[in-house]
């Protein structure tokens, strides 16, 4: 009796499932995984000359703190959608929060730099449940027609975690220790927890789970893993020339291993026919491109910049914010625009602000206003992409788009680090130069994704009701 309940999702009270605003407090509860989340993945990167300095560990070794995390994530994120889908996307939502908290407080009592990446590696699996879930929460609790408005609500809730990361990351490392990184997610994953048992709608519509596919889970998490070592190893882990290429090959013999697999297997992990429209496809490449240029910034500006600190911090902190600005009022400011001029139009003026960033030195005003207009092209990019992707997915299978778009962010997000610690150990005194070239290049590539016919454009089709 006790193993059955451990899977039930309980409903909602009644004074909160007929109130008018349900669907949005259902929003708002998820918003606070979402800001948690991002406030996590700014926020990591501020540790690294700490933690570095506590544990004499080279760049390419305290760099897995973040990288082991987001490998588990990218590996996870798709089997925890599928998993949500046939026993409830409320239920797994509230594990997540539960194990993501309690891998929080681990990380802060880690003792060696082992056991903290150790315990990132839990607290990933938490964050695939949650991840794997919040857009299908967001998109399932209002009416297809606000699904974009709903959908750019969440990205400020995660631009107001990315934003307030590396200020109060800055402060809490210099006053308290790299340790209050992770104890600060402590008492906001309870908060959370209690919300979401009240606040959050039970699934209506399930997908049978069937037979787990575990040969492809394990397939999809080596691929990444095996991938991201192999750039870890380029960047100066310490690997010979002979490890390092065999990982490269490795890897690449994995990805194919996997595709084979997803498609012969009867429950796949991956139901690769999901990625045959290109609202879907291009999208997922658009949304992996777009987070490697947000999070490459918050890698490269605590190892290039000379003044350290809450200054630093700060003008980090412009970049998120400029994102938060962007999602709030984009729909506002750009009501007569469609989808894929939005996605076009964002990723055009990333591209002008990595320019400028080209130009000006250590000027922590010039970078924090360039930084800004990064944010402001991204809050509009990436909701749009996002939306696109979902709308092209029916919602029999939002947990696994929502899964998927998590774990093109979550691959993203780790290229962005790997990408950058690799230009900055091959660049040598024109690392970061070299780096900002490369994010360049990424989104141009973004841009190019918005521009594909048939992408971007899935949710101008009428609007129908989500099941609430």
């Amino acid at each position: 009796m006790f193993g059955n309940a451990l899977f039930v999702e309980h409903a909602r009270p009644a004074a909160i499932r007929e109130h008018p605003l349900a669907s949005w407090l259902a929003v708002g509860t998820v918003c606070m995984g979402a800001f948690m989340g991002q406030l996590d993945a700014s926020i990591v990167t501020l540790t690294f000359p700490a933690v570095q300095a506590q544990f004499a560990a080279p760049l390419a070794a305290v760099e897995w703190i973040s990288l082991s995390y987001l490998v588990t994530l990218v590996g996870l994120v798709a089997g925890a959608g599928r998993v949500s889908d046939a026993y409830g996307r409320k239920l797994m939502y509230l594990y997540g929060f539960v194990v993501f908290t309690a891998a929080s407080a681990a990380c802060a009592l880690a003792p060696s730099l082992s056991w903290l990446i150790a315990f990132r590696v839990v607290q990933a699996v938490g964050a695939a449940l949650l991840q794997a879930n919040s857009v299908a929460l967001v998109v399932t609790s209002v009416a297809r027609g606000r699904m974009r408005e709903a959908l750019s609500v969440q990205a400020a809730a995660q631009a107001l975690g990315l934003a307030l990361g590396p200020t109060v990351g800055g402060a809490l490392v210099l006053a308290a220790g790299w340790q209050w990184v992770f104890w600060v997610n402590v008492p906001v994953g309870i908060v959370a927890l209690i919300a979401g048992h009240f606040l959050l709608p039970r699934t209506r519509e399930r997908t049978p789970l069937g037979a787990f596919d575990w040969p492809g889970l394990v397939l999809l998490a080596s691929t990444s893993t095996a991938f991201l070592l192999a750039i870890s190893a380029v960047s100066g882990l310490g690997l010979s020339p002979v490890i390092t290429v065999s990982l490269f090959v490795l890897s690449i013999a994995l990805s194919a291993a996997f595709v084979v697999r997803e498609l012969r297997a009867a429950s796949p992990l991956l139901d690769l026919q999901v990625l045959r429209p290109a609202g879907v496809s291009v999208g997922l490449l658009g949304a992996l491109a777009a987070y490697l240029v947000l999070f490459g910034p918050l890698a490269l500006f605590p190892q290039v910049i000379a003044a350290g600190g809450a200054a630093l911090g700060l003008a980090i902190s412009a970049l998120p914010a400029g994102f938060a600005l962007s999602a709030v009022g984009g729909n506002r400011w750009l009501r007569g625009a469609d989808t894929r001029s939005r996605a076009v139009g964002g990723a055009a003026v990333a591209a002008f602000a990595i320019v400028g960033l080209l130009f000006v030195g250590q000027s922590l005003v010039a970078i924090a206003v360039l930084l800004g207009v990064l944010g402001l092209g991204l809050g509009v990019f990436i909701p749009a992409n996002n939306a696109a992707i979902m709308g092209a997915i029916p919602a029999r299978s939002a947990a696994v788009g929502g899964g998927l778009l998590n774990m093109g962010r979550g691959l993203g997000t780790a290229l962005g680090v790997a990408l950058v610690m690799l230009c900055l150990h091959l660049g040598a005194g024109q690392g970061a130069m070299f780096a900002l070239a490369s994010l360049l290049s990424v989104a141009v590539l973004a841009g190019v994704a918005g521009a594909v016919p048939g992408a971007a454009r899935a949710v101008e089709s009428p609007a129908t009701n989500a099941e609430l």
